[in-house]
């Protein structure tokens, strides 16, 4: 049963019947690509003598410490992010896809 039979309309349009697939494969795909790209990012990261308890309490004591973000460190952080929003983003369209079109 999908979205379209509950709404009354038993007949799928063919242009959904046709790209849905396509666009859940595309968006699998994706996400492998972000799962992957994090992997590696968080195995660049260098450890920290601290086991991170700076990310925990927030406190930056020095001014490198306040500017990270320009550093290798930093791009990486934000790229670990970056790929977590799109696969949170390319899941929820996935689902959402699959929610109107199940064959």
């Amino acid at each position: 049963m999908n979205i379209f039979n509950l709404l009354g309309d038993a007949s799928v349009p063919n242009w959904v019947r046709d790209s849905f697939p396509i666009i859940q494969s595309i968006l699998v795909v994706l996400v492998t690509v972000a799962a992957i790209v994090i992997i590696i990012s968080v195995l660049m990261q260098t450890s920290t003598a601290d086991g991170g308890m700076n990310a925990i309490t927030g406190t930056n004591e020095s001014y490198y410490g306040q500017n990270k973000g320009d550093t290798r460190e930093g791009r990486l952080k934000k790229v670990i992010i970056i790929s977590a929003i799109c696969i949170l983003v390319m899941t929820l369209i996935y689902f959402i896809t699959f929610a109107i079109y199940r064959p």
